[in-house]
């Protein structure tokens, strides 16, 4: 840590009472969010049926002797269950699928209600391309000529079975890699071969100040003002794109987010201007440099840290079967048929949130509350703001997890950047897994 003295908390002075006030608003704004979030589906229903929609498409391409290993039992059967299932919930179900479920009804032989969920749809809700028009061009042949043999065209049951074993397989060995690490670093960790954290740099602000920057900079004026102020400059803006909904809309994210920066980045700097000399490592320690050892750090913690954000997300799987409120990012990523936009996007969740998100949590946050109460208190707490501040309800004990294993990572290698790397590294994966179940 600094050895420069953090200033006093004076919390009746006018920067401690704006901070009070800050730190109000920001819970309401918080709990209003958590609370919001559960009006929102989950984006887990849909990538489910991606998933089964991908196995039936593959069935061709999966050797018999492998089929219920990598596809179950049976994935037509799987899959029209899943669509009941969801068509029954209080979500409705996208067109292109109950497309798809009247198809898959009919082969069943239950043509009554394969002509009763045709009849709630227009003609235009046809899917143009994509997983779903596929599986649905290849059902529409079997019912027209069931000994024809349908073939999947353009060799799409290769392509889905390799989408499958991706999305299935390689999360699985993923997992297993960085159970494998996270276990030999509790080992060494319990026979003290363990390296002791590095020194942590963090700039001497009070508690005031860092409540001030959190609730007042990044939620207050960031994610409450700044879109009142902004999104109809933006409306303006992007008028010329009206054309094309889904590109508008991807367009308006990252200008978006460089606008909600602005605030608690310009109040950082100020805070910042009034500690006198930077130390040469810098306020927050970012030390990218050399690039081999942050790479490493941060792939080593991100392997160790997947088995358990994945034990998080089935634990509460078991408690709340249906947890709702999941990014609203995720789902234009699975949904939107333009390559910018997905590039928009990508920026967006790759680039600009990692270095947003962790210079305000692990790189001023985390360490100003580690020389409050000790480093543990300091990556609890940090991670605790990170998890609250996504405003999601149902992802809201895996991003805790998450943001322990970003914290951990900045108090071991004492890199900002590397946790950088990881928080992009981490969103990447996320990201590749909705292209792949996007088609």
């Amino acid at each position: 840590m600094s050895s420069q003295s953090p200033p006093a908390d004076d919390w009746r002075s006018l920067k401690g009472l704006l901070a009070l006030l800050s730190l109000s608003l920001c819970l309401l704004l918080w709990l209003n969010g958590l609370l919001g979030s559960l009006e929102r589906p989950s984006v887990g229903n849909a990538l489910l049926l991606r998933q089964q929609e991908l196995a039936v498409l593959a069935e061709p391409a999966v050797p018999p002797s492998l089929a219920q290993l990598l596809l179950g039992a049976d994935p037509r059967r799987q899959l029209r269950q899943e669509l009941a299932r969801q068509a029954a919930s209080s979500t409705p179900l996208p067109a292109e699928q109950q497309r798809t479920w009247a198809l898959l009804e009919q082969q069943s032989g239950d043509r009554a209600l394969a002509q009763q969920i045709r009849s709630a749809l227009a003609p235009a809700d046809q899917p143009q391309s994509g997983i779903a028009a596929s599986l649905q061009t290849m059902l529409g042949c079997e019912l027209a000529d069931p000994a024809a043999g349908c073939a999947v065209p353009d060799g799409m049951a290769r392509q889905a079975l390799l989408r499958l074993l991706l999305i299935t397989l390689a999360p699985a060995l993923l997992m297993l890699v960085g159970a494998l690490a996270l276990l030999r670093q509790l080992w060494l960790l319990a026979r003290r071969r363990l390296n002791g954290p590095a020194p942590l740099q963090g700039p001497p602000l009070s508690l005031v100040d860092v409540t001030l920057l959190v609730a007042g900079g990044f939620v207050v004026l960031g994610e409450l003002l700044t879109p009142l102020l902004v999104a109809p400059l933006l409306g303006r803006l992007l008028a010329p794109l009206a054309d094309d909904p889904a590109l508008q809309q991807a367009a308006s994210v990252p200008l978006l987010y460089l606008a909600l920066m602005v605030g608690p980045l310009a109040l950082l700097a100020w805070l910042l201007a009034g500690l006198g000399p930077m130390p040469a490592a810098g306020w927050l320690q970012w030390r990218w440099l050399p690039w081999t050892q942050t790479l490493r750090q941060a792939l080593l913690q991100l392997l160790m840290v997947l088995p358990v954000v994945a034990l998080s997300g089935w634990l509460l799987e078991r408690i709340w079967s249906d947890p709702s409120g999941s990014n609203p990012l995720l789902d234009m990523v699975l949904t939107t048929p333009s390559n910018l936009a997905l590039v928009l996007l990508g920026v967006t969740a790759l680039v600009l949130a990692p270095l947003f998100e962790e210079t305000l949590f692990r790189g001023v946050l985390l360490p100003v509350l580690a020389r409050r109460w000790g480093s543990g208190w300091g990556v609890l707490l940090s991670a605790a703001a990170f998890a609250l501040a996504h405003l999601s309800l149902g992802e809201l004990l895996p991003l805790f997890v998450l943001g322990l294993g970003l914290g951990w990572l900045r108090l071991q290698s004492g890199r900002l950047g590397a946790s950088v790397l990881m928080h992009g590294l981490w969103n990447g994966l996320t990201f590749a897994n909705l292209l792949l179940l996007a088609g």
